[in-house]
């Protein structure tokens, strides 16, 4: 069958993404197709966001000597800081169906899965109610950190999948340990390029509907 899931992430990060930021969030889908011998394979699309940015304090060559950042109109500007990205993952899972807990539908089960991703990050800077010069679209990548990079995943969980199409859901246990690197050529701040290899690692949980879309009415297949 075809499976379309949809989903959310909550994740701890560790390694050099601890030292960045905080708590992330994805949400995203999903598009696998599951073999007759349990076996399936997906690519996904995930959005990755979070509001916890602990990277130092990399605007202190635009604060004026009390701390501040002075707008193009003379007030004092309100900067937000946000964590954004993206992940395209490529999972490769097994469905263990003699460790269903509901004996419904032959496809539920305890699954794993490993894979591998493309991960993309950076600081979303957000300047509010003021026009501040040195963080116009163009200076912004100066001070952005964008990074990206392959990881590999690994997960475990559980798939149900009920009898009418609409009861379909899975919860999994994730990690991934993407190796980045900064990819600015510049950073204001550092007066330089950061060439600093990275080891990002994400921690956390992962819960979704699946929509499947079966060749047939699956209870025409089923035999007790």
């Amino acid at each position: 069958m075809v499976m379309i899931n949809v989903g959310y992430g909550g994740y701890i990060p560790g390694g050099t993404l601890g030292d960045r930021f905080g708590y992330t969030s994805q949400v995203g889908g999903e598009v696998g197709y599951k073999f007759k011998n349990n076996l399936y394979a997906s690519l996904g699309g995930q959005f990755l966001f979070g509001d916890v940015v602990k990277e130092g304090d990399f605007l202190k060559s635009i604060r004026l000597s009390n701390g501040y950042i002075m707008g193009a109109d003379g007030r004092y500007a309100t900067i937000r800081y946000y964590e954004r990205g993206y992940a395209i993952p490529l999972r490769i899972g097994y469905i263990f169906n003699k460790l269903s807990l509901f004996k419904t539908n032959p496809n539920s089960g305890v699954y794993i899965e490993s894979g591998i991703q493309f991960i993309q990050h950076k600081i979303r800077i957000e300047v509010i109610g003021n026009n501040v010069p040195a963080l116009d679209n163009n200076y912004k990548k100066g001070y952005d950190r964008l990074t990206n990079g392959l990881g590999l995943l690994g997960s475990v969980g559980y798939r149900f999948f009920g009898n009418k199409r609409l009861v379909n859901f899975y919860l999994a246990l994730d990690m991934s340990a993407n190796f980045t690197a900064e990819r600015r050529d510049y950073n204001f701040d550092l007066l330089g390029k950061n060439d600093q290899q990275r080891t990002d690692i994400l921690t956390g949980f992962r819960a979704g509907w699946t929509l499947p879309l079966y060749p047939s009415a699956p209870e025409k297949k089923y035999f007790y």
